[in-house]
């Protein structure tokens, strides 16, 4: 998926003038005239210079061009304007390596992201992407399971009923993660910080209760060991330090529970953001928070759950179960 340029609430500059170059500069953009999104990019800049939004896409158009300084100091122009860092251009600095990592994604940026995107979620990320994250977890659930169940060899799982009493889904999206696992758990709550992803989850009918907000808060206001599961497909691609989520989640979670999640994978250790202004994490750091958070590793296994330009983006699949 690519990030989106810039905040809907920031789609119009005010100006009729500039509003105009600024689409004709996004069509050469599409069309892959990235010169020409360039020059309408700069005029539209001459009209109003505190239009971060623009700053940003004549950034992307930059480095496009292999231009990367220029990119920096479009995309330092835009961070300088938009304070809150409300619209990702931290995020791109600390991609192209001139500015720290933010601990995570701003609330803001990934919720406009999503609340652009639920329309058209489903299609683009199942189909054009060919993402699985809630069948890679599920698969993963079901092995560890049957492990606990049967021992250490694996075979086709054959359970009858549930066997998860509340499951957590957190980062919720359109409930692709319901659809997979409601078989094994009585019932799911969920939490996106989008509002809109959330009104399409709430249409599948497989959530008891569906909350919009940030994931730490809606876990830090679960009643402590209220949950024996919790999922997360493809949510800390936002997030880089994953400790207040993890420590959260130990506390949501009855002892022997479990917690699932992708992530994309990083070499080496400690967590980065990457070009596609998607966090990765390693599987050294993965293990050293999930032990300060009172969890032993049940699972930990490289995967791929999307392919990004036709190729598998590298990943890792985690099942952590609560001491």
């Amino acid at each position: 998926m690519k990030p989106a340029v810039a905040s809907s609430s920031a789609r119009s500059s005010g100006d009729l003038i500039a509003d105009r170059r600024f689409a004709w500069g996004e069509a050469s953009a599409r069309e892959g005239d990235f010169a020409a999104a360039v020059d309408l990019f700069a005029q539209t800049l001459e009209i109003t210079p505190q239009w971060a939004p623009c700053w940003l896409a004549l950034g992307e158009a930059r480095g496009k061009l292999g231009d990367i300084d220029g990119a920096r100091d479009a995309f330092a122009r835009a961070a300088a304007i938009d304070v809150n860092g409300d619209l990702g251009g931290g995020l791109r600095l600390a991609a192209l390596g001139f500015a720290p990592a933010p601990d995570c994604a701003p609330a803001a940026y990934v919720r406009d992201l999503f609340d652009q995107y639920a329309g058209r979620f489903d299609q683009h990320l199942v189909g054009a992407l060919g993402y699985r994250g809630p069948e890679v977890l599920r698969e993963a659930v079901d092995r560890v399971c049957w492990r606990r169940a049967q021992g250490p060899e694996f075979q086709a799982p054959e359970f009858q009923g549930p066997q998860f009493t509340l499951m957590l889904d957190l980062g919720c999206g359109t409930g692709l993660a319901a659809r997979a696992f409601t078989p094994l758990a009585a019932a799911i709550e969920g939490v996106d910080l989008s509002g809109e992803m959330i009104a399409e989850a709430a249409k599948t009918g497989l959530y008891a209760k569906l909350e919009a907000a940030g994931l730490v808060e809606f876990l830090q206001l679960r009643a402590p060991a209220a949950a024996d599961l919790a999922i997360a497909a493809d949510v800390f691609v936002y997030m880089g330090d994953l400790a207040p989520a993890f420590q959260a989640c130990a506390r949501a979670l009855a002892s022997g529970g479990l917690f699932a999640f992708t992530t994309q994978r990083a070499e080496g250790g400690g967590w980065r953001v990457g070009a596609d202004l998607r966090y990765a994490h390693s599987e050294a750091y993965l293990r050293e928070v999930a032990a300060a958070a009172g969890f032993d590793v049940a699972s930990l296994e490289p995967v791929s759950t999307r392919r990004d330009a036709g190729l598998d983006v590298p990943g890792l699949a985690c099942v952590l179960e609560r001491t």
